[in-house]
Formats: C-alpha cells, sequence, structure tokens
C-alpha cells in the first residue's frame, strides 16, 4: 500500500483543518539531550557566558547543485539574491501564488555552485517539489527523527553568549573577522570547520559545521577549551526557547491549500505536515494564512527578480504586525492552580515550552475583538517573564497595549496531546519583537 498523500488525507477527513486539528502527527522534536544540567541554566548560559547547542540532528538540510540551482532559488524565493556569493547566507523566505508564506530555512551559498537549505521541512519539501522541471541536482538529509538510518551528514555546534568569541580564539588561534550571516573557514583540532558568524543573545556567536565523522573530535575540543570560560551545554529544553527572545516565529500553517497547489498535496505525504492546535477555531483554513509582512519580513522582500507571488505580494499593504505578547503573572498562574482545584482545569501549561502543536494559533482579542494570532509560547528564565509571540492588526500592536490570549481548545481535539481542559482568558501586554533590547540593537546594526 503506498503512502497516503496529503490530498487524500484531506478529502478523507473532509476539510483541511479537520485533518490537521486532530492529527496524530507530533510536534517538532529536538532529538538531542534534553537537558544537561537544568533549562533555566543553560538559558541563562548565553546571556552571562557561554552556550553550546548541538543542532546536528533537529534540521533538514536540502543540498542543491547544478546549472539552475540559483535560479530555482530565485525563483520561488521573495529574497534578493543580488551579490549573494560563496560565503554568505540568509533567511530563505517563500510564498505561494497569492503572496502568503509557506515557510522560511536557512540558505547557505557553499561554492562551486552548491547551496545548503537548513531549516524545518515546509519550505525544503516545497522547493524540492519544484526543483522538476530545473537542471539541478537534488540531495536531502533529514533530520535524525526522519531519517531512515545512519547519522546526520555534517555536525552542527551553535556558541552564543559573551564568551563565544573568546572561547573560539582560544580553539583556533585567532579572532575572525566576519559579518554577521557571512561564514568563515578556521581549524580545530586539526580539522578545517566552516562558521556562520550567527547572534542568538544580542552578542556574537558561531555556528559550526563540517563532516560528521569529524565532529565527535570537534565537540572534545570545545568542551576542552570550554571550562575557563563557563561553557553550558544547552539541551533541547533550552534550545527550543530561544526563539522567544529573538523574535522568530518558527511554524505557521503553510499556505499550500488552494486549488494552485494541488498537485503539491498530491505530491506531498500526509505525515509531512503537523498539527494544528489552540483555541483559533476558524473551519477555513485561508484564516491561518500570514503574509511575509505579518512575520516581520517586510525587509526580507524584494521586488528586482521575479518570483513566484511577486504579483500578488508587491501591491500587498501590511495588514498585522509581529509582536511579543508579555502574559500577565496571575492569569497564568490561576491557569496552572487550576490542574490543584476541582472541576474541569486549564490546558496544561508545559515549561519551558508551552506550545502543544506544530501550529500554534492562539485567539488574540482586544475589547472582546479578535486582532490577531498568539504563536509559539513559552518562558523565558533571562526575563523572569512567559510570552508568546503573535502576528496581530496594525491598530493593536503599539507596545503597551493590553489584549487576551484564549488559551485552550474549544472543543477538545483528538490530538495526543490534548487532556480533558476548558478554555480560560490569559491577559497579556504587546511588547516587541525581539522582546529582548540588546537583540533588537544588534539586529538593526546587522
Amino acid at each position: 500500500m503506498g503512502v497516503e498523500s496529503l490530498e487524500a488525507a484531506i478529502r478523507r477527513a473532509g476539510s483541511a483543518v479537520g485533518l490537521l486539528r486532530d492529527s496524530a502527527v507530533r510536534p517538532h522534536t529536538f532529538p538531542v539531550a534534553p537537558e544537561f544540567t537544568n533549562w533555566r541554566s543553560e538559558q541563562r548560559a548565553w546571556r552571562t557566558s557561554c552556550a553550546l547547542l548541538d543542532q546536528s540532528h533537529h534540521m533538514t538540510d536540502l543540498y542543491l547543485g547544478g546549472p539552475d540551482a540559483l535560479k530555482l532559488l530565485t525563483a520561488y524565493g521573495v529574497n534578493t539574491f543580488q551579490n549573494f556569493v560563496p560565503g554568505k547566507a540568509k533567511q530563505y523566505v517563500a510564498v505561494n501564488s497569492d503572496g502568503y508564506f509557506i515557510g522560511d530555512a536557512i540558505l547557505f551559498s557553499l561554492g562551486d555552485g552548491l547551496f545548503d537549505l537548513v531549516g524545518h521541512p515546509t519550505v525544503i519539501n516545497w522547493l524540492q517539489f519544484h526543483a522538476t522541471g530545473f537542471d539541478v541536482t537534488v540531495e536531502r538529509d533529514d533530520n535524525s527523527y526522519d531519517r531512515p538510518s545512519g547519522p546526520p551528514k555534517v555536525y552542527r555546534y551553535e556558541l552564543q553568549g559573551p564568551a563565544a568569541l573568546p572561547l573560539v580564539e582560544k580553539l583556533t588561534g585567532e579572532l575572525p573577522d566576519v559579518k554577521f550571516f557571512h561564514t568563515t573557514e578556521f581549524t580545530i583540532a586539526g580539522h578545517r570547520v566552516r562558521a556562520l558568524r550567527h547572534g542568538m543573545a544580542g552578542r556574537p556567536g558561531f555556528e559550526l559545521f563540517g563532516p560528521w565523522a569529524e565532529g565527535e573530535e570537534i565537540l572534545r575540543a570545545i568542551l576542552g577549551a570550554g571550562a575557563e570560560f563557563g561553557l553550558v551545554r544547552a539541551g533541547a529544553k533550552a534550545y527550543s526557547t530561544a526563539n522567544l527572545e529573538s523574535g522568530w516565529i518558527p511554524a505557521v500553517v503553510p499556505a499550500i491549500f488552494g486549488p494552485d497547489e494541488l498537485s503539491y498535496r498530491d505530491w506531498l505525504p500526509a505525515g509531512a505536515l503537523g498539527s494544528l492546535g489552540g483555541s483559533m477555531d476558524s473551519a477555513d483554513i485561508t484564516d491561518y494564512y500570514c503574509t511575509p509582512y505579518d512575520l516581520g519580513y517586510g525587509k526580507t522582500v524584494r521586488f528586482d527578480h521575479d518570483f513566484l507571488g511577486r504579483a500578488a505580494l508587491e501591491p500587498m499593504e501590511q495588514r498585522r504586525a509581529k509582536v511579543t505578547l508579555v502574559w500577565h503573572p496571575s492569569d497564568v498562574a490561576a491557569a496552572v492552580r487550576s490542574l490543584c482545584e476541582p472541576g474541569v482545569p486549564a490546558k496544561f501549561v508545559d515549561l519551558p515550552k508551552a506550545r502543544y502543536a506544530l501550529y500554534q494559533a492562539d485567539k488574540v482579542l482586544r475589547g472582546g475583538e479578535a486582532v490577531g494570532i498568539s504563536t509559539d509560547v513559552g518562558y523565558i528564565a533571562n526575563e523572569q517573564a512567559f510570552v508568546s509571540l503573535a502576528t496581530v492588526g496594525l491598530a493593536a500592536s503599539e507596545p503597551g497595549t493590553e489584549v487576551t490570549v484564549i488559551w485552550g481548545e474549544e472543543p477538545n481535539s483528538a490530538k495526543p496531546a490534548i487532556e480533558p481542559h476548558r478554555q480560560v482568558e490569559i491577559r497579556a501586554t504587546v511588547a516587541p519583537a525581539p522582546y529582548v533590547r540588546e537583540i533588537r540593537e544588534s539586529y538593526r546594526k546587522s
């Protein structure tokens, strides 16, 4: 029996919303140790010393080569590709023909006409499907949860925090002068290592990568040199919250459910999409769509080339803005307290990440009227704040605006992560995204 396609699964379920709402597909998994010490201390390390995060296992790589590799990327990416030379990287963003968001990933220009697209499979699936008809070579390395067998093709270790640069200098004998989102090479433990200049906590950091067979030696060297710099290994729990500080929304419902995407849905396995959760209850899947502008990618969109969705996106006006919602402590506490009180409790609030579906979509209300969607949600130990990342109408996006998040589903869906619960209202205050001032300022300089 063949694998059921997404389109066939939608027809069986009766609707796209119904399929995703009851999907048993797991939320995105980080197949590394949950904690090495405790997630609170591991979160603090990228602010106070240096955190080592293992990115080797949870992301998918799509290697594109051949004469049309850049042509394919250009045809489906909103980004500019002028001066995209080897040694550079960018956050690649794709939209559908109507200008609505498909997904994003990090794109590396590796040299010799080879590119590596790294991230969640959504945009990788999209490009792999559309590669047909282009003169490209395609090699895919799934994350370690989905890979049929064997180790990853490459290791990826991220060093972040105020001690990251001194640690790299000790490891390499040099202090590389490289711009944000550019790559360089240096030697560690006798091996050439590629490094992306990155920044997660408002300070310079590096993402190191190279052949998997060399990864253990590189890791030992990092750990050996790291003790004097207060190096802390960060596990999956801490790493999963880093985006709450940086303001990156990791997953929204991809805009793949219209007539123009029918052939894609026939090609895509039903299990390739995750589950939909949250209090937003529209039966129309397009109500969950976002534009790049809704998600803070306005500066990424460039109309200096033709790409799928340009005709729709170019005249489109911004309708929502990306913000951080700071949840009121007393309301969060009341939701947690309900677990210990008589009656049906509120939806369980997990820590540090409370998201219980890949596509978390909770209603945001202002004065009783819907003004947006709250997405990823969790606790930031560095700020002692429980927050969510949201996209809200421009009139509700001013910092200090008071809104309400509806937490929990009504009716309760059939997802494995759902227990019997009742909806509750959580008051929240609008704040900028990124929430952390140092990160906002460093991104402006980049």
